[in-house]
């Protein structure tokens, strides 16, 4: 059995889970507490959650995929309270430690997934992604980490959030591991096709702190040298903040339909941040959620027009490195709403990203995004392989 020495995991199985063989065969993973699995009851991050739901009749069709390509399940992971954060710390469970930076966060809400392939303790690691809770973990303990479209794959027995924007995705240490995965849910990287225009939008990188760039610098000379000078055009709607805004607000009317009943009939605590948030979304009216929809519509008609398939979009996969144990609540809020304004870019607009591993900044992983068209997940892939 697994030694858990950094806190990872909700459940470690006696016996790893195996039905079959296949082109995962030899691969362990783990999953993520709000993947149904038959018979057991996903805690979604909450002891209360578990407490007073039902065991699931079915396994998450996602993490079906890969036990029937012969990957071993050997348990599931912690998770920030009903994925509704991208820090990595849980009032109820801890915070699972970051092997590649300990002094700081794993990020959220996919902490433990992160945290448990950031130790070796697993091959990959199946985790969620609504607000950035598969790109950010993995930009802070220094893993790949995929973000597919939306409804690429099958999200059937994964725990909502927010519908419009749920969407599963895993972790792995090495590119290798990555693109079996991938390719195991039809995302093969054989089939991707390389970009030709790289963008970074000045309206991103203005903003991004200088040791930040310079940390990442190498990996953009390398897109550069690949694909040529980066085309800077702004993006079509100029400000982050109103974009993240629009987020905000159609996120929590989402959220608030998915969990609300649930939070309302309950006796449940809920740990700083997450609280505020769901009070927020309680609070959220039916006609400023019109109007997120109204403004994220615009958005991504906007987007389609510039994102054509031989583009690929180039960010930060977050602001900087982790932030340490010992930030202040008030920081750790900042932080996240700095870490939003670029993962929202993707959310809105349903399209892939994949952070890429490599950098460094003050000793601790930041990674590198590539932002692909919707359904054309494999190009990141290709991309990253050519690299």
């Amino acid at each position: 059995m697994i030694d858990d020495t950094v806190s990872a995991f909700s459940e470690i199985l006696s016996v790893p889970y195996r039905p079959g063989g296949g082109p995962l065969d030899g691969l362990t993973f783990a999953a993520k507490e709000n993947y149904q699995f038959e018979g057991r009851i996903a805690s979604n991050g909450n002891p209360v959650w578990k407490e007073t739901h039902e065991p699931a009749e079915r396994t998450a069709h996602c993490l079906r995929t890969v036990l029937e390509a012969g990957a071993s399940l050997v348990g599931f992971t912690h998770m920030d309270e009903l994925a509704y954060s991208v820090i990595g710390a849980n009032a109820h469970t801890g915070t699972p430690v970051n092997s590649a930076a300990p002094d700081r966060v794993p990020g959220g809400s996919s902490s433990g997934s992160a945290s448990a392939v950031a130790a070796g303790l697993v091959d990959f690691a199946l985790g969620s992604d609504t607000g950035g809770s598969v790109r950010v973990p993995a930009s802070f303990c220094g893993l790949y980490g995929l973000r597919t479209s939306h409804e690429r794959i099958d999200s059937q027995g994964l725990l909502p959030l927010a519908l419009s924007f749920d969407v599963p995705g895993w972790f792995a240490r090495e590119l290798e591991v990555m693109v079996r995965v991938s390719g195991a849910y039809g995302i093969s990287a054989e089939s991707g096709r390389l970009p030709d225009r790289l963008w970074m939008p000045e309206t991103v990188w203005a903003g991004v702190a200088a040791p930040v760039v310079e940390a990442l610098r190498p990996g953009l000379a390398k897109l550069e040298a690949r694909l040529g000078p980066a085309d800077t055009t702004p993006l079509p709607e100029p400000v982050l903040e109103d974009w993240f805004e629009t987020f905000r607000v159609h996120q929590a009317a989402e959220a608030w339909q998915a969990v609300g009943d649930w939070v309302s009939s309950v006796s449940a605590e809920f740990g700083p941040g997450v609280g505020q948030r769901l009070q927020t979304a309680s609070a959220t009216t039916a006609e400023s959620f019109t109007g997120a929809v109204r403004r994220r519509s615009a958005i991504r008609r906007s987007m389609d027009t510039m994102m054509t398939e031989n583009t690929v979009l180039v960010l930060p996969s977050a602001p900087g490195a982790a932030p340490l144990l010992t930030a202040s609540q008030q920081d750790l809020e900042a932080y996240r709403h700095a870490t939003m304004c670029l993962t929202c870019i993707a959310g809105l607009n349903g399209y892939p990203e994949l952070s890429v591993p490599g950098a460094r900044v003050d000793g601790a992983p930041v990674g590198l995004s590539l932002v692909g068209e919707r359904m054309r997940d494999e190009d990141l892939l290709a991309l990253a392989e050519a690299l």
